[in-house]
């Protein structure tokens, strides 16, 4: 931006002319000083306007790929070992059971009991088909991390790598939180242009449905995941769960320790503030742009320290993706360099929409995709409304619309399954050696310190938790009918869960 000086007053009446032109030459009487930018205003960027979210897009397709290069990193160290060929629980004789069960024919019935690449794929080396999906996964989520740039084709092949993987991981992508990364990163793919591939799209700017479908994911999240807490355990309504909870989650970290040694009162008090943050807090995306904004800080916030202290896998992580969406172009401007604020800034002058094939397309799209989420909505609402409410349901083979929820009880006292092996030919010499099977992050020896892993997550370990934590004789029995199946296909495919402990894929 160019300032021009302020003229004496004698010669405020005078032509001015431009420096460079003919005619007086620099310096003489009555020629008019060249003009210069005051400083600072050259580098400045206009001022973004509140309203618009050219860059909350880049945040967000970032914070997907993050999310979506964790998951498939995951994938590639583990799946060989858990449904590879020699793995715990093959995928190859699941889907061969799926495909025996629709008599034996790979059609509609079958993709969509189990929707997934791998049926197309090559089965006979399964182990290098599940590594070049988590490679191909890793590749494109990298793209977009490094350059923040996506398109839909980019979105919807990461969305259907992971999907392929979750549908034949059968236990070992039980969780929750295998969903709720299918369900972002599903909305990832409308936040993009058709084709191109840029930061700032011109001529796409995000679609507001988009953005309200990330906050109405939030909002079924926190207020599903309250709800389920103070329906289903009575120590959340006497506020004495944190009593317990660092000391019984499944993974816990070197924090967890001291957090569980924490005063009474300070308990108490995280508990209210659980309920205030869950089921409160939620409704503040109703209330306008400042209070919207709040929420989206109260969220991240409450999740880092759901990070801090425990190794609850890339759960709280993903859950602050859509909390980014509360806030606009306005409030995030401070992320980015002046450059490209300022090109924010002439997209929002100039509107960012220019007619064309692609961007009616993407209209199209995002209406049917709002259309789209409010119909699969329906059963996700009655379930909120129920007293019966379950958590983590998909009611959709795509995984798009789900709901959510977690610890929606506590256990009391802690129980770990131990695993021992021993070298002697003969398992019942009395002078047979028997040695503890030690896991990578599973609570085991007293004196080794927790690990701190997060957001990686050791599927196994959490499974060895959830076999362990229920009382009871038909939970113990349940436990170890569970762990006979997996010893006994161990020995069927010839991997052992020494192997299995000890290989790379478990490092």
């Amino acid at each position: 931006m160019l300032a021009v000086p302020d003229m004496a007053a004698p010669s405020a009446g005078l032509r001015q002319r431009r420096p460079g032109r003919a005619g007086a030459p620099a310096g003489a009487p009555g020629a008019a000083p060249a003009a210069s930018p005051e400083p600072g205003l050259a580098s400045a960027a206009p001022p973004l306007s509140p309203g618009t979210f050219w860059l909350t897009r880049i945040v967000l397709l970032r914070s997907i790929a993050f999310l979506y290069f964790v998951a498939f990193l995951v994938a590639f160290q583990q799946n060989k070992q858990l449904i590879g060929e020699k793995g715990l629980l093959p995928c190859k004789l699941y889907l061969q059971e799926v495909k025996k069960y629709f008599k034996g024919e790979v059609g509609l019935d079958a993709l969509s009991y189990a929707p997934t690449l791998i049926w197309f794929l090559d089965w006979s080396a399964m182990d290098s088909t599940l590594d070049c999906l988590a490679l191909a996964g890793l590749a494109v989520a990298a793209f977009v991390l490094l350059t923040g740039c996506a398109n839909m084709v980019l979105m919807a092949l990461l969305w259907l790598l992971y999907l392929s993987l979750v549908n034949v991981g059968q236990i070992w992508y039980s969780f929750g939180w295998e969903s709720q990364l299918l369900e972002t990163g599903f909305l990832g793919i409308f936040l993009c242009p058709l084709w191109t591939l840029s930061r700032l799209p011109q001529g796409s700017p995000p679609s507001r449905i988009v953005i309200w479908s990330f906050r109405w994911l939030i909002f079924r999240i926190m207020l599903g995941a309250g709800l389920i807490k103070i329906r289903g355990d009575r120590c959340w309504r006497e506020l004495t769960c944190m009593d317990y909870h660092y000391e019984t989650q499944p993974v816990p970290n070197p924090i967890s320790y001291f957090m569980h040694r924490s005063p009474w009162w300070f308990h108490r008090l995280e508990t209210l503030v659980n309920h205030f943050i869950e089921l409160v807090v939620p409704f503040f995306l109703l209330l306008g742009r400042r209070m919207g904004i709040l929420h989206g800080l109260l969220q991240i916030l409450f999740q880092v320290l759901l990070i801090i202290s425990g190794n609850l896998s890339f759960l709280n992580w993903l859950t602050m993706v859509p909390s980014l969406a509360c806030f606009d172009d306005a409030s995030l401007g401070l992320l980015f360099g002046s450059r490209l604020r300022e090109r924010a800034a002439r997209l929002q002058l100039s509107g960012g929409q220019r007619l064309s094939l692609g961007s009616c397309v993407r209209r199209v799209l995002n209406i049917s995709l709002g259309l789209l989420i409010a119909y699969l909505s329906i059963p996700v609402v009655l379930n909120l409304l129920n007293s019966r409410q379950v958590m983590n349901t998909s009611f959709n083979p795509l995984r798009i619309v789900n709901t959510y929820g977690a610890f929606g009880s506590i256990t009391k006292e802690r129980t770990e399954v131990i695993l021992q092996g021993t070298s002697s030919p003969d398992p019942n010499d009395p002078t047979a050696v028997w040695e503890e099977f030690e896991f990578k992050c599973k609570p085991g020896d007293l004196r080794r310190r927790p690990c701190l892993i997060s957001p990686y997550h050791y599927r196994l370990d959490w499974l060895m938790w959830f076999a362990a934590f229920q009382q009871g004789l038909v939970a113990t029995v349940a436990a170890l009918l569970w762990l006979l199946a997996g010893a006994c296909l161990s020995r069927a495919v010839g991997f052992s869960p020494a192997q299995l402990l000890n290989s790379p894929g478990h490092q």
